[in-house]
């Protein structure tokens, strides 16, 4: 097959986003265009992940990478079908990526031909939502991401791949949420790979079901936890 024709959703310059399009981009898997949530939940939602990653390298901007590669970039309210389906129209995409968005359901879950995939920054289906880092150490869950397709549920589409991480004695959950931001990007990247081989079919496969339910934002208490957990070293899933 050939390399899919595809479009890159984002919250506006989300560093889970930079990065997945840094990943993809450096295997030629270029979007056709980018589109870009401008919104003050959006704002929030990036500086939230800003402060999980602080003292990590971050990605190019979204600006600067779509310009080297010609892609164009537009900006809308909100990911909903009114406000994005006007811009893909007559692409006949193959897919869409999702690399760090709200929740999306309705018509653009249905538009393109293969359908919409997304990384997820937590093992699929143990740690469904948000948070995942934090959520993970908290119940003892092992740290990794997974790459899904998107149905109206959250988190619960097919699986494509998974891996989890090492997690070393003395990393901080700051560390944990980069590592895993680093890996979503890489199994999209792998994703694509797979997709211009052929190969969907052999690796597609339900999720199954979790024992735990799908988690919202952790409070600070939780991550106080969660950071009381990684210095004591009592985290279950060393691999050192």
């Amino acid at each position: 097959m050939a390399k899919p024709s595809f479009a890159f959703l984002l919250l506006k310059e989300h560093p889970f986003g930079r990065e997945m399009l840094r990943q993809v981009l450096s295997e030629g898997y270029v979007p056709r265009i980018i589109i870009e949530e401008d919104s003050d939940i959006g704002d929030e939602e990036r500086e939230k992940f800003l402060k999980r990653i602080a003292g990590n390298p971050i990605a190019p901007s979204i600006e600067a990478q779509a310009l080297e590669h010609n892609v164009p970039v537009v900006a809308v309210p909100i990911h909903n079908s009114e406000e994005v389906m006007p811009h893909l129209e007559g692409m006949g995409l193959d897919l869409i990526v999702f690399g760090g968005t709200r929740i999306i359901r309705g018509e653009i879950l249905d538009f393109p031909k293969h359908g919409v995939i997304n990384s997820h920054p937590g093992l699929l289906p143990e740690c469904r939502g948000s948070a995942s880092p934090a959520w993970s150490v908290y119940h003892d869950i092992p740290i990794g991401s997974s790459t899904h397709f998107c149905d109206n549920g959250i988190d619960t589409g097919e699986l494509l791949l998974r891996r989890e991480i090492p997690v070393i004695r003395g990393m901080t959950y700051e560390d944990l949420c980069y590592e895993t931001l680093v890996l979503a990007g890489v199994l999209m990247k792998e994703a694509l790979i797979a997709y211009e081989n052929g190969n969907w079919d052999k690796i597609r496969r339900p999720q199954g079901k979790s024992e735990h339910p799908t988690f919202r934002n952790a409070s600070e208490e939780i991550l106080q936890v969660v950071r009381q957990k990684l210095r004591d070293q009592t985290y279950a899933h060393y691999s050192d």
